[in-house]
């Protein structure tokens, strides 16, 4: 499992928001990358499930760190060939976006094909709101939760998988 939340930037901000690997209308997300939340709790759970730690320890943290400034996309692709590494293969994802915008109905199934190339499997994506309660619901940001399945793919000697 894995779980990411941004907050919402300055209005002036000038950064374009990511959410599951798309740009959307709209004042964009914090980060030191692009903020892609998404992105992040997949690359979350799929890390989890390889037993390779998590997004902090694969892309680091702060604006000198290795996903400093890196896509949702980058990342999640940087994700599969680090579990692939590994002798593993995620078999599938599933992730749902927690927020009042962006509207991700309108373009779910372009995000999916997307996430599931950068993955290379198959991702399914939802998204609800949580009727007006806490951070997103009033509209401060946005956060994701995500699970995903690894295998084995080689013989190894390493116990993961």
């Amino acid at each position: 499992m894995g779980f990411d939340a941004h907050r919402f930037s300055a209005v002036d901000s000038g950064r374009p928001l990511c959410v599951a690997c798309l740009e959307w209308p709209g004042v964009g997300l914090e980060g030191d990358s692009d903020g892609d939340v998404a992105a992040h709790a997949l690359i979350d759970a799929v890390l989890s499930a390889a037993m390779l730690g998590d997004i902090g320890g694969f892309a680091g943290l702060g604006p000198d760190s290795p996903g400093a400034g890196a896509s949702g996309r980058e990342l999640l692709m940087r994700c599969a060939d680090e579990v692939g590494s590994h002798g593993l293969m995620i078999e599938s994802a599933s992730v749902v976006v927690i927020g009042n915008r962006p509207r991700i109905g309108e373009r779910r199934i372009l995000a999916e094909k997307v996430m599931s190339r950068c993955l290379g499997c198959a991702v399914s994506l939802t998204a609800t709101t949580t009727d007006a309660m806490g951070f997103t619901g009033r509209g401060e940001g946005v956060a994701a939760m995500a699970t995903a399945v690894v295998k084995a793919i080689a013989s190894t000697d390493d116990a993961r998988g």
